[in-house]
């Protein structure tokens, strides 16, 4: 008599890997009473997980996982990480679609972005968030007000550093947009001012993401009270997500 359909068996597991391995390459541990459970019944991580390990029953070359990360935990979305960086350095090919900007961004190696059907980056992660302009640059200095003063005579544009925390001197942390960082050194060198911090920052993936895909975005949102643009038809956007090939 055929089994019922949607039930997992651990043999299914260790036919293929074998009982060791099943548990270490796949961290996929299949108890009595689970193996004998309907996968209908499961979580949305251990869904996840379900489906990770079935694909990985053929043994395949090439993996395609869509939103790999959703319905886990902080454990299970690092497990999935090391899961396929792991499966990568096996010399695998595997491909990512999500919308988790900060999880892609200590992931994947190359980035595909796609919007509106066009082609807008294929390129290694650190590429693609250089190729933003939203650059600026941390400085810290015991005479803020004078150094503030130079930048924006020179044409920087100089806010309060917003971020959470007290520097430990006592100094106002300023960020600096519109100068460079050897520029803003040269610039406190020649009045004699005294530097604690002058750190160059890159834009984070998200924000490069949102930056580099603006034109492609057919579902935008609008502020109150003004038009929405020509093709804005919903809040959701159309441009692809980052899709992480990790060869």
């Amino acid at each position: 008599m055929a089994e019922p359909a949607g039930l997992i068996e651990a043999r299914e597991l260790t036919k293929r890997f074998g009982d060791k391995v099943a548990v270490d390459h796949l961290s996929f541990n299949v108890e009595p009473d689970v193996a004998n459970q309907r996968a209908g019944g499961f979580s949305l991580g251990m869904t996840q997980r379900l489906g990770i390990a079935a694909a990985m029953l053929g043994d395949p070359p090439v993996l395609l996982l869509d939103e790999p990360g959703n319905g886990l935990d902080p454990e299970g979305i690092r497990w999935v990480r090391n899961f396929m960086r792991q499966l990568a350095s096996e010399g695998r090919t595997i491909f990512v679609s999500s919308h988790l900007m900060s999880e892609m961004a200590v992931t994947a190696d190359h980035l595909i972005v796609i919007g509106r059907g066009a082609l807008i980056a294929d390129s290694s992660t650190e590429e693609f968030i250089e190729r933003s302009s939203e650059r600026s640059v941390l400085v810290k200095s015991p005479d803020a007000a004078r150094l503030r003063e130079l930048i924006t005579a020179e044409g920087g544009s100089v806010q309060r550093d917003t971020a959470p925390g007290e520097d430990k001197n006592g100094d106002d942390g300023m960020i600096v947009t519109g100068l460079p960082a050897p520029r803003i050194g040269e610039l406190a060198a020649s009045a004699s001012l005294v530097l604690h911090e002058l750190t160059p920052r890159l834009p984070s993936l998200e924000e490069a993401f949102m930056e580099l895909t603006a034109d492609s975005v057919e579902f935008g949102k609008t502020e109150p009270g003004t038009a929405a643009p020509a093709t804005a038809e919903s809040e959701s956007g159309a441009a692809g997500p980052p899709t992480a090939g990790t060869p």
